[in-house]
């Protein structure tokens, strides 16, 4: 695999290549020919517009297969923008595109500097020489948004500072979707109970709920309760895929209830689905019931989350040290204060442990946590690492690592002095946390 520097490049495989961008953004593509300018609406790819000849987008994953792109294109621009779109794309961790050939072999991988005040970034291209095709690494990013790309490569540019052809600028949180219609008897339970538990409501968002229906029907497909489908995906990877990336997130997966009225008094019969139901973390859902169509079953899916949002990562990440020097504290130890290269080391790994659905300290190519540390700028002799994946709050995951005896051992090593904290969801197990330490 090749680790990319800004205006490094490396040769491609022939067949489909699968380019993703984890995170908060919004991945689009430009097809251009030699000249670098688009030839029409139709050779830009965004996510109202989600297909042209050769090119397909699904959530943050773009499909490229070369030899079907339109006649004359000779290359294809990934560019990314914050899924909010009024977050400056300095306040967010620094985009990591990961490059994958048709048998899944990871072919490179780029991470530019974090932006600053840009609000778009030209993050790679894919371009053809002669009958071979090469991806280029390129970081170029613009402070005038998508009217510096559409000055560059010739865009039609509305007075909302939208391309033409049905692009409208993506308003609103990255929860801010609508959610349709309310399943009859779902809002109404659900939220007298969380009233009652001193909870805000939630309300409907249209890609949990898609994400739900996914998942049901997936369950359905097989007749069997599970949090990963006959395909291998799981239900988090699902919610990414419908284009929402959450700061936090819980799931029911029920079968036999025949109404959602009862499948919401189901998950109100039981402590520990009680509890998620109304966790005060939570602000938006998504629900679904399926069929099984052998059997008559109806196998639901209800999934409970908060929007990513850069507030809502500096939040958590702080109530995760403050947790941690909590328990410093109880054992007679100085606190850890937070360190930005730490934290810079610690954010890439849990985004990379995402982005390349694998959990362990060792990333695949080999890199540990001295030298992601040492990469990010850290000069601490001593490094230590904590990892964890699928708890759904600071206070679960510090938890879990003091019942451990070796996680326990890195939080109250007298040595450390400093501490940078990572989490990222969307793979497998859901949230994946990173805390890294210096001394």
């Amino acid at each position: 695999m090749s680790e990319l520097v800004p205006g490094g490049n490396t040769p491609l495989p022939d067949g489909t290549l699968t380019l993703r961008v984890p995170g908060p953004f919004d991945v689009s593509a430009l097809i251009t020919d030699d000249s670098g300018k688009v030839r029409g609406d139709g050779d830009f790819v965004f996510y109202n517009q989600p297909a042209a000849p050769g090119v397909r987008l699904d959530g943050g994953r773009l499909t490229v297969d070369p030899p079907r792109l339109r006649t004359g294109a000779s290359r294809v621009t990934v560019v990314v923008s914050p899924t909010a779109p009024t977050t400056p794309l300095g306040r967010l961790p620094s985009p990591t595109i990961q490059v994958t050939s048709a048998d899944g072999r990871v072919l490179a991988r780029f991470t530019p500097p974090r932006p600053e005040r840009e609000t778009v970034l030209l993050l790679a291209e894919l371009y053809r020489r002669g009958t071979a095709w090469k991806l280029r690494a390129l970081g170029q990013g613009y402070a005038d948004g998508l009217a510096g790309v559409a000055r560059d490569f010739g865009v039609d540019v509305t007075e909302d500072g939208a391309p033409s052809g049905g692009a409208p600028a993506r308003g609103g949180s990255p929860g801010a979707s609508g959610g349709g219609p309310d399943p009859d008897g779902f809002l109404g339970p659900v939220n007298s109970a969380r009233a009652a538990a001193g909870s805000p409501p939630v309300r409907l968002d249209s890609r949990l709920t898609a994400a739900a229906r996914g998942h049901a029907a997936a369950m359905a497909a097989r007749g069997t309760l599970a949090s990963e489908g006959p395909d291998g995906v799981s239900v988090y990877q699902r919610v990414v895929s419908a284009g929402y990336v959450y700061l936090t997130i819980g799931e029911h997966l029920v079968s036999g209830p025949r109404t959602p009225h009862e499948f919401v008094e189901y998950c109100l019969s039981a402590e520990p689905s009680r509890r998620t139901l109304c966790d005060p973390a939570f602000d938006q859902a998504g629900v679904a019931g399926v069929p099984d169509a052998r059997t008559g079953d109806l196998y639901w899916t209800a999934l409970w989350a908060r929007p990513f949002s850069p507030a809502g990562l500096d939040r958590t990440t702080r109530e995760v040290i403050a947790l941690t020097n909590t328990e410093r504290a109880s054992a007679g130890l100085p606190p850890l204060a937070a360190d930005a290269t730490l934290t810079a080391a610690a954010q890439a790994h849990s985004a990379d442990m995402v982005a390349r659905d694998f959990y362990a300290h060792t990333s695949p190519e080999g890199s540990r946590p001295w030298d992601r540390a040492a990469a990010a700028g850290s000069v601490h002799r001593a490094v230590g690492e904590n990892i964890a994946c699928g708890q759904r709050s600071p206070a679960e995951v510090v938890r879990g690592w003091m019942d451990s005896p070796g996680h326990r051992a890195n939080i109250l090593k007298r040595d450390f002095t400093h501490i940078g904290i990572g989490l990222a969801g969307g793979s497998r197990a859901g949230t994946y946390w990173t805390q890294l330490f210096g001394g």
